[in-house]
């Protein structure tokens, strides 16, 4: 057992609260890793509000980032020592991960979302009770993590921890939907719904391909301004026309829209936003959606759900992390720090708006 900092939630919708707790030891295939950096999601804030009371207290966080301190008996590739990204959990077997798309799992709900590992174990406890964790696999808001070895991806000692913790989820997931799902042409026309982290991940990615024009759309004059410097053409806040403005600047519609925010009148306006046969790509966590089907059928939309950007990560990562490297990635610009024992003003920061991605730091 080793003591470690945690920030554990009691019931949902509770604030997060740092207090000690006790980790196991790691498996034959888990890799103990001291955190040196967590990026704060959205989907951990949402996840934290509606989360099941009976699997609470409960260890958020997947967007980790650190160094190994020690690995399993069966584990290959990874050292104490080296400098790694943590990402989700996936079981290498199944049909999804045997065609390299692991964030389609078969057994991604009880490796991601159970509350503890597959064996419905965790190694986190609190005053000699069971600590529910194994979030996205790894629990990462905590000053150490065990993690199945599936979950890590070694990463330079020269990145910034604040800028691998987020390619383990938002990164990957904005530039994968880009990169691995829509696979823009050069010229073609990309709108971004949201610049949020996830949005502006889509965006960069989207300008390092050569789309244009890129377009972004949010509500924050400051996120605009943002995704102007980091290469869209336009951005425009949202409102009645939105649509018809989007169609004009793109010469008859978008032949791409990431869809980020999950609301229902964005995800219509996102259709409407389309030139025949585009294509939309829905990441936000949201609600039911009503679509009309003949204005679908009639403009032969492809309409894509998208995890985690259909990442394979041990590859992809290391994809991002070059592009980073070549300056087409700019994620530390999204990037605000704060100490750990900050969560809550990180929360609050990423709540009103005025922070797009913050990364707590150990």
């Amino acid at each position: 057992m080793r003591r470690v900092r945690a920030a554990v939630t009691d019931a949902p919708g509770a604030p997060f609260t740092v207090r000690d707790a006790d980790l196991e030891d790691p498996r034959p295939h888990e890799v103990l890793v001291r955190m040196t950096a967590a990026g704060l999601c959205h989907t951990d804030l949402a996840m934290a509000g509606t989360w099941p009371p009976g699997l609470m207290p409960m260890v958020f966080g997947h967007e980790g980032a650190g160094r190994v301190e020690a690995v399993g008996a069966r584990v290959t590739g990874l050292a104490a020592g080296d400098h790694v990204c943590l990402t989700f959990a996936s079981c290498g077997a199944c049909e999804q991960c045997a065609a390299d798309h692991p964030a389609y799992c078969l057994a991604a709900r009880a490796l991601n979302f159970s509350g503890g590992r597959d064996d419905a174990t965790s190694p986190l406890s609190m005053d000699g009770a069971p600590l529910y964790a194994g979030f996205f696999g790894q629990s990462s808001f905590a000053t150490y993590a065990v993690v199945h070895e599936r979950g890590v991806v070694k990463v330079p000692s020269g990145l910034p921890p604040s800028v691998a913790a987020p390619l383990g989820c938002g990164g990957q997931t904005g530039a994968g939907t880009v990169l691995n799902r829509l696979r823009p042409e050069p010229g073609s026309s990309l709108v971004v719904l949201g610049a949020g982290g996830v949005g502006l991940s889509a965006l960069m990615a989207a300008v390092a391909v050569g789309c244009d024009p890129v377009v972004a759309v949010d509500p924050v004059a400051s996120r605009r301004e943002l995704a102007l410097s980091l290469g869209a053409a336009v951005a425009l806040a949202p409102g009645d026309g939105l649509a018809a403005a989007l169609r004009e600047l793109t010469g008859g519609g978008a032949h791409h829209v990431v869809e980020t925010t999950g609301r229902p009148e964005t995800v219509r306006r996102a259709v409407g936003a389309l030139r025949p046969r585009g294509a939309l790509a829905l990441l936000g966590l949201g609600g039911e959606v009503t679509f009309d089907v003949m204005g679908l059928l009639a403009k032969g939309v492809r309409v894509h759900g998208v995890v985690e950007g259909d990442s394979d990560p041990g590859r992809f990562i290391p994809e991002l992390i070059a592009l980073h490297g070549r300056g087409l990635f700019p994620l530390d610009r999204l990037v605000t720090t704060f100490p750990f024992e900050e969560i809550g003003r990180a929360v609050a920061a990423m709540r009103d708006g005025s922070v797009v991605k913050p990364v707590l730091t150990f």
